[in-house]
């Protein structure tokens, strides 16, 4: 049996899976608050002794470039080895994968209806290469190439290339965060920590007022993230600096989004993972989306053709980890 993990840095979700029920069915799941726990040796042996099954590997998708067999949480202080991992658990194997190459990797698997939204119909080429984009606490990008008989998913670390503004909104926007970072990628506007990044842009630069309700609820939340996308959704709230900040949120997702399908010419569909999308999903309906994603000059023709699906299924790179655990295992026996 197989322990597969999606660690991020919010929460981590783990769960048991064997070759005969395959990586979306597990025979034990539980999803716990990352922070709460000092190392992923301590978090997954508590739920390995409850579990109370012969598991003897493991594969985790981390959320942070893995190098080595060792890898870093982007926005968590956890260190993972995976030969500390496999002492410490007792296990015959442990692999580590970026999360996004996890997230990829399940894609293929989303086969029911209700577990993909489609932004954009476009027409889906067979075989034709996957791109994964995802804001959450980060912003994660991957993709999936075909290999002749099935998809395979490569890791990257997009989500930290350099944000690139496409009209003078997003001019200001980038020299005003330049004022507090050399590098400013696009995972510090398109993501859960990027989000206060944009009110914080629009409220002192003065495109919209604070209202004093708002100041209140941000003061005493320990994320702002969730009570600046609920105050945009509102429609009985109406709070103007919200909704621009959730509006140039989107507008930005959209531009990024096409610059990943254009670099992997994702033919096979460009699909939004991480669980900002789903939350967001009645704002990324609108056209602001799209008109980011298709401002693209002569290639926007290309761009139409492209699927966009959002993710619906939250428990997608769980999936991956799983089917890439399992294959992996079949490939070495």
């Amino acid at each position: 049996m197989l322990l597969a993990g999606d660690i991020g840095a919010t929460k981590t979700s783990l769960g048991v899976y064997s070759m005969e029920k395959g990586p979306r069915e597990p025979i034990v799941e539980e999803t716990s608050p990352s922070g709460q726990y000092p190392s992923l040796e301590v978090l997954a042996g508590e739920f390995l002794a409850q579990a109370n099954l012969d598991v003897d590997s493991a594969v985790f998708g981390v959320a942070g470039p893995v190098v080595g067999g060792h890898a870093t949480i982007t926005n968590l202080p956890w260190i993972i080895n995976e030969a500390q991992l496999k002492k410490k658990l007792h296990l015959k194997s442990v692999f580590l994968l970026n999360d996004l190459k996890a997230v990829a990797q399940g894609v293929p698997l989303l086969l029911d209806p209700d577990e993909l939204y489609t932004l954009n119909k476009g027409e889906l080429i067979r075989g034709g290469t996957k791109a994964v984009i995802a804001p959450g606490t980060g912003l994660g990008e991957a993709f999936l190439t075909w290999d002749g008989s099935r998809y395979r998913a490569y890791a990257s670390e997009g989500g930290h290339t350099d944000f690139g503004p496409t009209n003078p909104l997003e001019s200001d926007l980038l020299h005003f965060l330049r004022d507090q970072w050399d590098h400013v990628s696009y995972e510090r506007i398109c993501s859960g920590m990027g989000l206060p990044n944009i009110y914080t842009y629009l409220r002192e630069s003065g495109h919209a007022e604070e209202p004093v309700w708002l100041a209140e609820q941000l003061a005493e939340a320990e994320d702002p993230t969730p009570v600046i996308v609920n105050a945009a959704l509102d429609t009985e709230t109406s709070c103007e600096l919200c909704k621009t900040t959730l509006m140039l949120f989107i507008s930005v997702l959209g531009s990024e989004t096409g610059n990943v399908a254009l670099k992997v010419l994702a033919t096979g569909g460009v699909y939004l993972g991480g669980g900002i999308p789903p939350r967001i999903l009645p704002a990324l309906k609108q056209e602001a989306f799209m008109q980011a994603f298709l401002n693209k000059g002569r290639l926007a023709d290309l761009l139409k053709n492209i699927p966009v699906y959002v993710i619906l299924n939250p428990k997608t790179a769980l999936i991956g980890a799983a089917f890439y655990g399992l294959e992996l295992y079949k490939e070495r026996h």
